[in-house]
């Protein structure tokens, strides 16, 4: 290795897409089967109130690499977006792209001396189109060896490893049983569990004979795909193992953002992909560092994937003062050296008509209490929903019971504080189209081409 980094550890990230916490074992759930991530749970810290930063891929991604809210990057929205035909309110212009002048891990840790590796999902250049090189691809954000997968079209054949998880897998087991001069920073971005929701029939007939307990989310296919994530999983826990890697390696498991569904459905939680309730931002945090942090280790405070990257700085001893980041590390609590929750309040800001999501809003969330806000309303004037919505998480984590108006204090107090929020990280607000017309259609966004769901 190189003089002055044989020291410092190797990272291997693995980001799922479209999945929640409770589709895991270790955070309870007895219906999908997750036997080697419940293992590695044990080993390290589970983060049990983890929240992606956004509930649709591209913005969540953003933060995720760089540190930084989507809000402050202006990237908003899934790239590339749709908008509806006849909105109440204009979606500002946002950026269908992350910019080369924002640092990332493979631009922060390649500069480190890292061997920086990235296989699998990006969705972060103006369109999937993926080229070599391409600005806004992984290399033009410093990620030295590159492999990038796309999710399969809904004819693919589901017995022929659909979404590449056999692909993923074996490239990064290679890699880790590989020579390595430096210490490496590696992202495995799995398509999976994403749409077209598809796994080999002998899997998903092993989960349709399943019965679930009441509570469990009761998902054949998806529980079959979780099964093959997981499985993934532990043979790239074994390569660690046997190349002697186990030790000096920090391992994270996540997902982008929340689970595809109905926003109505039971999960536990309620909403989906696409809206800001839990069930849309809740996702699975576990991160191993034999020596370094805690092991079998529940973490109960409210973290943000955004508080990953400076985490991930801390570990590995890198430092970085470039770019203004709006996570925290969590290395404090991870080492059992601080308690309770790291973040006083998590903030959400989403201005877009998504074609699977509510409508356009705001949230956060600080102590016990959430807020969402529905722009349709707030701004536009719509007499049809309330502006905010108010929920006591500690007595209602489920968000059934909508107290905003018995607690006006709060409300406001909490619709205060994410507007100035909102103006300190230069987050982008909607207008109000003086074009809209309520007697007609076209207020919903409409799928992209090839999407029809």
């Amino acid at each position: 290795m190189s003089e002055g980094i044989s020291d410092r550890p190797n990272v291997l990230l693995v980001i799922v897409d479209d999945m929640s916490s409770f589709q895991l074992g270790c955070y309870g759930n007895q219906y999908f089967e997750t036997p080697h991530l419940d293992a590695f749970a044990q080993e390290g810290v589970r983060c049990s109130r983890s929240y992606a930063s956004s509930p649709v891929c591209s913005p969540a991604r953003a933060s995720i690499y760089t540190g930084r809210h989507p809000a402050r990057l202006h990237l908003t929205n899934y790239i590339p977006g749709t908008a509806p035909d006849n909105p109440r309110l204009i979606t500002p212009d946002w950026k269908q792209g992350l910019p080369i002048s924002e640092y990332t891990y493979g631009s922060v840790f390649g500069e480190a001396g890292y061997e920086t590796v990235h296989f699998g999902k990006w969705h972060l250049a103006e369109n999937y189109d993926y080229v070599p090189n391409r600005e806004m691809d992984p290399e033009s954000h410093g990620f030295e060896r590159v492999f990038v997968t796309r999710k399969p079209k809904g004819d693919a054949d589901p017995e022929a490893d659909a979404h590449n998880v056999e692909k993923l897998t074996e490239k990064t087991i290679e890699f880790i049983r590989g020579s390595h001069e430096r210490p490496f920073f590696c992202v495995l971005a799995h398509n999976a569990i994403h749409r077209p929701e598809m796994a080999p029939a002998k899997l998903v007939e092993k989960f349709e004979s399943k019965a679930a307990r009441e509570g469990d989310w009761r998902e054949p296919v998806l529980a079959a795909m979780t099964s093959q994530v997981d499985d993934s999983f532990g043979r790239l826990m074994e390569a660690l193992e046997d190349s002697k890697l186990k030790r000096s390696t920090i391992v994270v498991f996540t997902a982008d953002h929340g689970a595809m569904s109905e926003s109505e459905e039971r999960k536990p939680w309620r909403g989906s992909k696409a809206d800001l309730y839990e069930a849309g931002l809740r996702v699975p945090l576990l991160i191993r560092f034999p020596d370094r942090i805690a092991s079998g280790y529940e973490m109960t405070g409210a973290v943000s994937l955004i508080d990953l990257f400076p985490t991930l700085l801390e570990l590995t001893g890198t430092e970085f003062s470039k770019a203004e980041l709006d996570g925290v590390s969590l290395a404090p609590w991870l080492e059992k050296k601080r308690y309770g929750s790291p973040n006083d309040s998590l903030y959400w800001h989403f201005p877009h008509y998504h074609h699977l999501g509510l409508a356009p809003c705001g949230s956060m969330t600080k102590g016990r209490f959430k807020l969402i806000e529905w722009f349709d309303s707030s701004i536009g004037g719509s007499d049809t929903i309330s502006s905010y919505e108010l929920f006591d998480m500690e007595n209602d984590p489920w968000e059934e019971r909508d107290v905003a108006a018995e607690l006006p204090d709060v409300r406001d107090e909490l619709a205060l504080a994410l507007k100035l929020w909102r103006q300190k990280i230069g987050a982008q607000e909607m207008t109000v189209n003086e074009n809209y017309d309520p007697s007609v259609g076209g207020q919903r966004s409409e799928p992209p081409l090839g999407d029809q769901k």
